[in-house]
């Protein structure tokens, strides 16, 4: 399976960006330019995103698109080349909403390639979730007709009531000869937020907290995650920070990348 990595452009020691649900990598783009201070900036597109094939084994498990963020450091700081690991890597990963979850599960299964985490507005724990949430996830995205006449229709149809939303989206689909569709179709997308419902990841955090990897968990003002639920992962991993940034949706670091960026510079300088 053919997996998409996006380069922003930097040098140095890697800087992984992984996106959320329905995304791709290029909706890191302003934020990834300002990251390449840090070093070389890439960002992969999830199975089934963007330029990515879907996987031919139906493999949508979070395990499984972990291993994917881990065969690409791999490929980054253990291939042959010069200099050394320490000069070629560890990694820091920053990840939104499912790509902040793909990049916890893979800091904590290989603390050694990662020097640093970032997870924004993702839950470990949505087993809780009310069973009705992932089918109206998917009824909301099916809902909105496709394809859409125009760039314009795609961020009003998904802008609401966040504009951000609407500029990520319209990053999200592609062109055909009668208008516009999403890149992610919506019943993979479904499929991948189950398996969010099924799982508890309550021993990564675990891992994690014993790994002495530096740790930012970004929450929005109004949360997807169980209220309460990252102060509690930042309590149970030694150093980590918890940062809740009022006045945001889900896309914290569209709606209020300032305050996103100072906490994300400060960790990756000390790092």
């Amino acid at each position: 399976m053919a997996l998409e990595v996006v380069e922003f452009g930097g040098q140095g020691r890697p800087v992984v960006l992984l996106h959320g649900l329905m995304g791709r990598a290029t909706t890191w783009w302003p934020i990834a330019r300002e990251l390449t201070r840090h070093g070389r900036v890439l960002g992969l597109d999830a199975r089934g995103h963007g330029r990515s094939d879907r996987p031919p084994d139906g493999a949508w498990d979070p395990e499984r698109m972990a291993a994917d963020v881990l065969e690409l450091i791999e490929g980054l700081v253990l291939a042959g080349g010069p200099g050394s690991i320490e000069e070629r890597g560890p990694v820091a990963l920053v990840g939104h909403s499912m790509g902040g979850l793909h990049a916890l599960l893979a800091a904590a299964a290989r603390p050694d390639l990662v020097r640093a985490l970032v997870v924004e507005d993702m839950a470990v724990d949505l087993t809780g979730m009310p069973a009705h949430t992932v089918d109206d996830m998917h009824a909301w995205f099916s809902a909105i007709p496709q394809p859409q006449p125009s760039l314009a229709a795609v961020r009003e149809a998904f802008g609401h009531p966040y504009p951000e939303a609407g500029d990520y989206m319209a990053e999200c689909v592609t062109e055909r000869a009668d208008g516009y569709h999403l890149l992610t179709d919506v019943s993979d997308a479904t499929t991948i937020a189950a398996h969010w419902s099924r799982t508890a990841h309550w021993d990564a955090v675990d891992s994690l907290a014993a790994s002495g990897i530096p740790v930012l968990l970004v929450e929005a003002g109004q949360s997807i995650v169980p209220p309460g639920q990252l102060a509690t992962v930042a309590a149970r991993i030694p150093g980590a920070r918890h940062l809740r940034i009022e006045g945001t949706g889900h896309l914290v670091h569209a709606a209020a990348p300032a305050a996103y960026l100072d906490a994300v510079h400060a960790l990756l300088a000390r790092t």
